[in-house]
């Protein structure tokens, strides 16, 4: 009897320890995010043969994190264009192609943020990566944004903003929908509802403070009401980050259940995302992190700096660039990998994905962005106009009402699609603000152009007739000293009243 009691005792403890080994392992897969899972469908694993060869382990270390960074990911084909970004600027290239190749370079290394965000969060515990995740999930956006703030370029700001929103929301959760139902035809898949009403009451106050301003900027003086609209603007800023403040304690924290119902069975099921330990050092992680992100703040300047030369180039509108363009090239790994996991049937990481990303730009980047500029004094408030307010509005709650009843089939992803599109074409035709203010610059710059080259040509003028009367004056006077020196007698002494004899030979050239 007590034998068999102590055997269950040993039973009991060997139950016991495979279930805190158990438990341990599933919060070790739970540091890693499905934003982060999103993109790491794109990643590919690195020989460490390649540099088993190198006898000095610091270059050894070295050589495997450089194989890790920079050729970890099936976006290395891209790699040539950050260098080739950097050439094109420093010998004076078209600015349409630093804008395109700068926009490429963004691309991978927005999926590069991602991955060094998730090899630093194996150290730090789930807490502190979920933390990194909503500081450097949406690191591209962000980076863009606020080149543009330092360039009190607050229209083209907003405009990258609300496209990143509008393509998380329609095109990403659409096209997830839309894959995930054609791999279920005949049926229906299935999400935690609880995550997706969450992510859209966020995005309902989101809207709430966006509308409120545009409404009173619209509603009195203009003067005064432009005024008032940056005071509540700041004022909405913080209660914006407040609010996202708390999402983040009821997600990392309270309810974190919500947003990890189907980590487990990933963990357990999934043999193609390859995690099991860091690829890179702690350390390692933090410098290469800071020169990514150096990189692609270098870069961000670059497409700021140059959409406008792209506009007139292509043949489309800044708005247009800045709305559909950037946002969908900017966090293409993400939203490629989102894709993948619906067609997966893991609904709920493409969810995190498309739904977490709209809700941490419009609810942490837009309000920072305010904040940012009422520290540099730069006036960004959240008016975003009428049209732009309004195709926000729609887009979240249409979003939320195909989300309400945690099931998915491929009509609620079309019509998602659908939505993306009719707002494209909408702004692929109307002629916003920021197109009229690029469209006026470029006018008077022309016109500048006109008058410099008209003064120039004048003063070009001037000088060639100055010049031509001065050979004038001087072939007539070389001509005149010639024949007043013929003119001189043999006999003429230049010390005997020269004044004289000179003004004798004057009188006989006149």
């Amino acid at each position: 009897m007590a034998s068999n009691q102590e055997c269950l005792l040993e039973n009991g403890n060997l139950i016991n320890d495979t279930r805190e080994e158990e438990e341990e392992e599933v919060n070790h897969h739970h540091g890693k995010t499905a934003r982060q899972m999103s993109a790491s469908s794109l990643r590919r694993k690195s020989d460490p043969a390649l540099a088993a060869g190198v006898q000095n382990r610091h270059l050894r270390q070295l050589l495997v994190n450089l194989q890790v960074v920079l050729f970890g990911t099936k976006l290395s084909v891209l790699l040539p264009t950050i260098p080739l970004s950097i050439i094109a600027v420093c010998y004076g290239f078209g600015k349409p192609w630093i804008f395109a190749l700068s926009l490429l370079a963004i691309t991978l290394l927005a999926e590069r943020i991602s991955f060094l965000t998730e090899q630093i969060s194996y150290y730090t515990g789930p807490t502190v990566g979920g933390l990194l995740n909503a500081t450097f999930g949406n690191a591209t956006e962000l980076i863009i944004a606020i080149s543009a703030l330092s360039q009190n370029n607050i229209a083209l700001l907003k405009y990258s903003l609300l496209g990143s929103v509008l393509s998380n929301l329609l095109l990403v959760l659409g096209t997830s929908l839309f894959c995930g139902g054609l791999a279920n035809l005949r049926g229906e898949q299935k999400f935690e509802r609880r995550q997706a009403n969450v992510n859209s009451l966020l995005l309902l106050l989101g809207t709430f403070c966006h509308m409120l301003p545009m409404l009173l900027r619209y509603a009195g003086d203009s003067a005064v009401a432009a005024d008032q609209t940056l005071q509540i603007s700041r004022a909405f800023s913080i209660v914006m980050l407040l609010s996202y403040t708390a999402f983040l304690f009821f997600q990392l924290w309270t309810h974190h259940g919500y947003f990890e119902s189907q980590q487990v069975s990933e963990v357990d099921g999934d043999e193609d995302v390859q995690e099991d330990a860091a690829e890179v050092g702690f350390w390692s992680g933090f410098a290469w992190l800071f020169v990514v992100t150096t990189i692609t703040a270098l870069l961000s300047e670059y497409v700021v700096g140059t959409i406008e030369d792209a506009s007139r180039s292509w043949g489309l509108s800044v708005s247009f660039l800045s709305l559909i363009l950037v946002p969908i090239l900017g966090n293409a790994a993400e939203h490629a990998g989102s894709i993948i996991f619906a067609l997966k049937n893991k609904l709920d990481i493409s969810l995190a994905v498309s739904l977490g990303s709209a809700t941490q730009v419009a609810m942490f980047v837009v309000p920072c962005c305010a904040v940012v500029g009422w520290i540099m004094g730069v006036n960004m408030d959240l008016n975003f106009n009428l049209i732009e307010t309004v195709s926000f509005a729609l887009a979240v709650i249409t979003a939320a009402f195909a989300l309400q009843d945690g099931t998915s089939h491929y009509v609620k992803g079309l019509v998602l699609i659908l939505c993306y599109i009719v707002i494209g074409i909408c702004f692929f035709v109307y002629e916003t603000p920021l197109d009229r203010w690029f469209k006026h610059r470029f006018h008077e710059s022309s016109s500048m152009d006109l008058l410099v080259d008209d003064i120039c040509a004048s003063l070009r003028t001037f000088v060639d007739s100055q010049v031509c009367y001065v050979h004038r004056f001087t072939n007539v006077a070389a001509h005149g000293m010639t024949k007043l020196a013929m003119s001189f007698p043999n006999d003429f002494c230049w010390f005997e009243e020269p004044s004289n004899q000179i003004v004798e030979a004057l009188v006989d050239v006149v």
